[in-house]
């Protein structure tokens, strides 16, 4: 028996609203499509927190014995700076910007976003599609809902037809968003493009490229580039048919963008594209929406080297990837130092409890079996995959492994004593807790893990400041030793020159 045959898994699907049995359409094989990163900027930490909770569930689906193809795109084209398809391309407008070709926009920032998703331990996609690389099939896909009779062609551009499209699929569009499409209509901005759109609540397909717009393509309207919507539709169901199991993203994306996919999918092909959708919530910081208008958002790098103004100090990669686990992926997850300190030491206990249990072996029981022990674990252990399984309930399951955690500190104390319980028992348990810690949650040990790495770093900051006080540069030794210590590593300088130095 699979795995995923013992455990079935529940799944919250946006679209019902409601916990749902999770299906596969083909057994033993999941698809599941991401939208990725819009590549002009930096990767921000809501977009951080989207992609952990997709790595964490293609982890355990993936830990359950499911073979999982997942897909998740790079935009590098068509996201225009306002959704209701005005404005300049977020890709050209920066390249303009920065005075540098668009694509080389693209690499820096596809880059960067790839950098920190390896900060975070995500595994990469099975694939990563980009729009610019699937501007044939977008056109393609244009054409087959110009033939339905769902798009229509204005002035070079083309635009999906809202309202008969809603004749025809009884009102389904705002379903999953739950916007009423009246509304939609009442509240429409007035804006430049409207004037070619048979109404409000249509949006674009393919836009007609104005004289200076660098990114074009040839096209049987003229000479442009696809909207921001299809491409998603073009990429999920090349790669996993025209229905697939789950899609993915953050509820920002709920409306527009996934609401347009699922007229545009059933539009051309006739069936609804996606089985669940499931959304991860927002992030706030001290109680307050994350902006950059606020002063309050910030990017990976700054959380990580603790240079933001907000910030005490610097956490780790694992102690924020733990913090962002501590709550379920629909919740709202509310960012402050006091909430950071605490999952700083919560992290450190746990991984410090792996690092123990690695150590910990059990050959044959020398005293009388100790039942209730036995049962206490075995039930620990169920109780991760029953969490895990309900809706992938990271936090549920976190707290189940801090109570494992507390059993490991008494084995290594003496407190329960290992020769009371059969091997095999005590092995499940161990496969179980470094299973859910290293495999399905992505945990690393940081404490144990990469020590030669990071001395070796830290000795080389250590010269590079006394080369500084050398040539009286003293600027830059405070830097270095300010830096050093935002991320948990104390220097002290000795009387005859010489550094040492401690981790906090």
């Amino acid at each position: 028996m699979k795995l995923y045959e013992k455990y079935p898994i529940t799944v919250t699907n946006s679209l019902s609203g409601k916990k749902e049995k999770f299906e596969t359409i083909t057994p033993g094989f999941v698809g599941m499509y991401v939208c990725g990163p819009t590549v002009y900027n930096y990767v921000h930490l809501g977009n951080s927190r989207t992609f952990l909770t997709f790595d964490t569930i293609s982890r355990y689906l993936r830990f359950l014995g499911y073979t999982v193809r997942y897909v998740r795109n790079i935009t590098d084209v068509g996201h225009l700076e306002s959704d209701a398809d005005e404005g300049e391309d977020k890709i050209a407008k920066k390249a303009r910007l920065e005075k540098l070709e668009p694509m080389e926009i693209v690499k820096h920032y596809t880059e960067d976003f790839h950098t920190v998703l390896r900060q975070f331990n995500m595994r990469p996609p099975s694939i990563e599609p980009t729009a610019t690389g699937h501007i044939v099939e977008q056109i393609s896909i244009t054409e087959e809902l110009i033939k339905n009779g769902l798009a229509y062609v204005a002035n070079g551009s083309v635009y999906f037809d809202v309202k008969k499209y809603n004749e025809l699929n009884h009102n389904s569009y705002g379903t999953l968003s739950g916007r009423n499409i009246e509304e939609l209509m009442e509240s429409g901005r007035a804006l430049d493009s409207q004037e070619e759109k048979r109404d409000k609540r249509d949006f674009a397909l393919w836009k007609k490229a104005s004289p200076e717009h660098i990114m074009r393509w040839p096209s049987p309207w003229g000479e442009g580039f696809p909207g921001w919507h299809i491409e998603c539709t073009v990429m999920s169901t090349k790669y996993l048919g025209e229905t697939f199991d789950i899609h993915g993203g953050g509820m920002d994306l709920k409306f527009p963008h996934h609401e347009c996919e699922i007229a545009q999918a059933q539009g051309a092909n006739g069936k609804p594209p996606v089985r669940y959708w499931i959304h991860s919530n927002m992030l706030t910081v001290n109680g307050q929406k994350m902006s950059k208008s606020l002063g309050n958002s910030f990017l990976p790098s700054e959380l990580f080297a603790g240079t933001h103004k907000l910030l005490e100090k610097g956490y780790s990669p694992m102690t924020v990837r733990f913090f962002m686990l501590q709550s379920h992926y629909s919740s709202t997850l509310d960012f402050s130092n006091e909430a950071l300190n605490a999952a700083e030491k919560g992290y450190k206990k746990i991984s410090a409890a792996l690092a123990v249990l690695k150590t910990l072996e059990q050959t044959v029981p020398s005293k009388t079996p100790d039942e209730a022990l036995t049962k206490t674990l075995h039930d620990l252990c169920e109780e991760c995959y029953r969490h895990m399984s309900d809706d992938f309930n990271t936090a549920k399951t976190l707290a189940v492994l801090f109570e494992m955690a507390s059993r490991i500190n008494d084995f290594k104390s003496g407190n329960l004593l290992l020769d009371t319980i059969a091997k095999e028992t005590f092995d499940v348990f161990k496969q179980t807790y470094i299973s859910f810690m290293e495999e399905v949650l992505g945990l690393l040990n940081e404490s144990s893990g990469n020590n030669q790495l990071l001395e070796g770093t830290i000795r080389v900051l250590i010269e590079l400041r006394k080369k500084a006080r050398i040539d009286k540069n003293f600027a830059l030794s405070d830097k270095i030793r300010d830096d050093l210590k935002s991320v948990g590593v104390q220097l002290k300088d000795g009387k005859d020159g010489e550094m040492t130095y401690s981790i906090e």
